[in-house]
């Protein structure tokens, strides 16, 4: 159910009053619902309630249709823009292991540098299972920098390596 669909219109308004806006006649004041329903009949317009909780509700005389219209840009326009925020600031996910050979690597660095230039974070994770976990960790990190020299983005490293549950992690971005 959407935010429209519980939008009151004409006599779905329950209200004794309400405080009537219009956009060609302004501010009308505090009138009976009736008289307001009225007033938009005469107009050949609808009595939207557009604010329930205030004291008393606020009603705007104008045509449903063009409501529904603004009300739906503006629900578009808000996802395009929460899209668009959340893909700037994503953090992608790359993960290898001990034994990836060369070849996988550069396809991942290849993907690695498209994410870069879009301008999302980046976190290169060393998967270690088993016995590997134990290994001397500048041995390990050995192994992720090599992964890293495949990049050819300017990058810069967002923190050090981390120790992760699954193995070892470091979080790349875009050098500005």
């Amino acid at each position: 159910m959407s935010k429209l669909d519980k939008i009151k219109i004409n006599d779905a308004i329950r209200s004794a009053e309400v405080r009537v806006i219009s956009d060609d006649l302004g501010n009308l004041g505090v009138m009976s619902t009736r008289d307001a329903i009225k007033k938009a009949k005469e107009l050949g317009l609808d009595l939207i309630e557009i604010s329930p909780d205030a004291m008393p509700p606020v009603a705007k005389i104008m045509d449903y249709g063009k409501f529904q219209y603004t009300q739906s840009k503006k629900q578009k326009e808000i996802k395009v823009k929460t899209k668009a925020a959340s893909a700037a600031g994503e953090v992608k996910n790359v993960q290898i292991k001990m034994g990836t050979g060369e070849g996988d690597i550069a396809i991942k660095a290849k993907k690695v540098d498209e994410w870069l230039t879009d301008g999302s974070r980046v976190k290169v994770e060393l998967f270690l299972k088993g016995r590997s976990k134990y290994m001397d960790k500048k041995f390990l990190q050995e192994r992720l920098e090599r992964i890293i020299k495949f990049i050819t983005v300017p990058h810069r490293m967002v923190d050090g390596f981390k120790d992760s549950p699954k193995g070892i992690v470091v979080t790349l971005e875009k050098q500005k």
